[in-house]
């Protein structure tokens, strides 16, 4: 039997009305900088990076994320100003807060014990909690002029993460799967 595999990964999305505000940013950076891949997800702080699961066995993943989330608190989050990954990814700026640190530890440690799963692409990569609006289609010359632009812009929002959201890929799009309440 062959198995399907499915491409995921685990985040902290901000409430409707940020994710509104952050989507006409992404939406400003498709319109004047033709970098529209940010529009492919929801706004959300990436806590496990993209990995591979079977279908078959996704029950397996539920539960544990269901087990690590209702032992956990909510985390205050704090959204400021812009940051940047030159030469190619701008981002609205995460606070790394204690209570954030933590639970992103305390979650890769969950699923590399439980699961086995782990950063494969950057393993012992710090964790560095950001919002993207721009990546991999902004040109290093389009990053530049858009980078000026934003250094120094104003961007302020707080929310209470309450919940894990698993996404999901399908069609070339990140969908939301399953969320798991603190």
């Amino acid at each position: 039997m062959v198995s399907s595999r499915s491409l995921f990964f685990i985040a902290l999305l901000p409430p409707v009305s940020i994710q509104e505000e952050v989507n006409q940013i992404k939406q400003y950076f498709s319109d004047r900088y033709a970098s529209s891949h940010a529009q492919k997800s929801p706004p959300h702080i990436t806590l496990q990076p993209p990995f591979q699961w079977n279908q078959e066995s996704v029950e397996v993943l539920e539960e544990c994320l269901r087990e690590f989330a209702c032992d956990r608190s909510q985390v205050p989050i704090t959204l400021s100003g812009f940051a940047a990954f030159p030469p190619r990814v701008i981002f609205v700026n995460v606070l790394k807060t204690p209570e954030l640190l933590n639970l992103q530890a305390d979650l890769a440690n969950h699923l590399k014990t439980t699961l086995g799963i782990v950063d494969e692409k950057f393993p012992g990569r710090p964790f560095a909690p950001h919002m993207t609006v721009a990546f991999k289609d902004l040109t290093k010359q389009n990053f530049k002029a858009a980078w000026s632009e934003f250094q120094d812009k104003p961007f302020k929002a707080e929310f209470i993460a309450n919940q894990l959201t698993l996404l999901i890929h399908n069609n070339g799009r990140w969908n939301i799967f399953k969320e798991f309440t603190f």
